[in-house]
């Protein structure tokens, strides 16, 4: 293309970038100025629970403009991440607006928090033979525990929208199996060379999956906050009884050599977390130039701000066997004693009161509203860092050589 005496392709870029974000501002205060009637028409006023996918792609049909269409986002897919647009961003300040909005906002949380229709169709079996395998994770019962085992052993447990989608569907069934208590999450044995014969808890997203684009803020970077973890702390929405529309249930984590980033957040979302003496934990959100999920909505509740800070802003990594760790987790064991101790720990979640103790301490520290609130603006702020000009610079070196 030949440009016009006197202008370049930077001046170009910079007036592209300039209308991009006056339409942006626009369609933030449109959002903000009408959610309530936006959302109410897409649900059937409040009527049908469509999950965050679902919304966004009802509101591109509903409301032309608001939010990219499918064929939109389908193009953007076939991109690797550095040659993105960015039309995540809209759904950011879509997802953001419906949020923050005091009666679509928390109808939006409860349609995340009801039971997959993959779960569903798996509940028969599930309950039946104790045993459903899928790609990213395995789940097993005995003995009214569930044992839910990380097995992406080719990238030590990164997360990936695959993974989600497993995790989502495991802890469903966990959730509304009613032979099972107590559940416990676990990395499997790894055959990754560096690991070889070990067990690995979780290597956090993987960035090889964010260097291709690969990494959709829709279906991993929200629904893996407002899915499957939310629902580790608040329980699967059903039809319920008078007592409670949620069914909850005691967690614990077991933790073997490491919890990097998503690794480290899933901790916190857990009743009870052992780890291997020789374990780390870590949240390299500095490093990595995205915002290391709800960490930083729950993390210094757990440490203290200081501590918080350095591990967030600062990239500390936290052993097992440091006094802090204490802080995260509940007990630290030597690597030969951690399935004497996990036996134990289930022992002790698994009383008749602790479930509903667990929901009132989940209630008082955790309360929905305040959640909802990050949450929105989480929406908002990740879609614009993983399009921040850090991490594109960042993305090819996350190609080569990581997880």
């Amino acid at each position: 293309m030949t440009l016009p005496p006197g202008l370049d392709l930077r001046a170009l870029a910079g007036e592209a970038h300039r209308v991009d974000d006056g339409v942006r501002a626009m369609r933030a205060a449109f959002v903000e100025a009408h959610a309530e009637e936006i959302y109410a028409e897409l649900t059937d006023g409040r009527t049908r629970y469509l999950r965050i996918d679902e919304l966004v792609g009802a509101a591109a049909l509903a409301f032309p403009g608001l939010v990219p269409t499918e064929e939109q986002m389908a193009a953007e897919r076939a991109l690797p991440q550095a040659e993105k647009t960015g039309r995540e961003i809209d759904q950011g300040i879509f997802l953001r607006g419906i949020l923050r909005a005091p009666k679509a906002g928390p109808h939006l949380l409860d349609a995340m928090l009801r039971p997959t229709s993959r779960a569903l169709r798996l509940l028969p079996e599930f309950t039946e033979t104790g045993l459903v395998r899928m790609e990213a994770v395995r789940l097993e019962r005995r003995d009214g525990v569930a044992y839910l085992t990380l097995c992406r052993d080719d990238c030590l447990n990164a997360e990936d929208a695959q993974q989600v989608d497993d995790m989502e569907t495991a802890v469903d069934l966990v959730l509304l199996d009613p032979s099972v208590r107590v559940a416990l999450l676990r990395g499997g044995v790894m055959t990754h060379p560096r690991y070889e014969g070990r067990r690995v808890f979780c290597a956090g997203i993987n960035l090889k999956k964010l260097s291709s684009g690969d990494i959709p803020l829709v279906d991993f970077l929200l629904r893996r906050e407002l899915g499957y973890i939310h629902k580790i702390v608040r329980g699967v929405l059903t039809d319920g009884s008078w007592h409670s529309r949620f069914v909850d249930k005691p967690w614990m984590a077991a933790v073997d050599s490491f919890a990097i980033g998503g690794g480290t957040q899933l901790l916190l979302a857990f009743d009870h977390v052992l780890a291997a003496s020789d374990a780390y934990l870590s949240l390299p959100a500095a490093k990595e130039g995205i915002i290391p999920g709800a960490a930083n909505f729950r993390l210094s509740r757990f440490t203290g701000p200081r501590v918080a800070r350095q591990v967030i802003l600062g990239g500390r990594r936290i052993q097992a066997d440091e006094p802090d760790a204490r802080l995260i987790l509940d007990e630290v064991v030597a690597p030969e004693e951690m399935d004497a101790a996990i036996d134990g720990a289930l022992a002790r979640l698994d009383g008749e009161a602790v479930a509903a103790n667990r929901r009132m301490v989940n209630l008082a520290e955790e309360p929905p509203e305040e959640f909802r609130r990050y949450m929105a603006e989480f929406a908002l702020q990740q879609a614009l860092r993983i399009y921040g000009a850090d991490v594109i610079g960042k993305v090819d070196g996350f190609a080569v050589g990581s997880r």
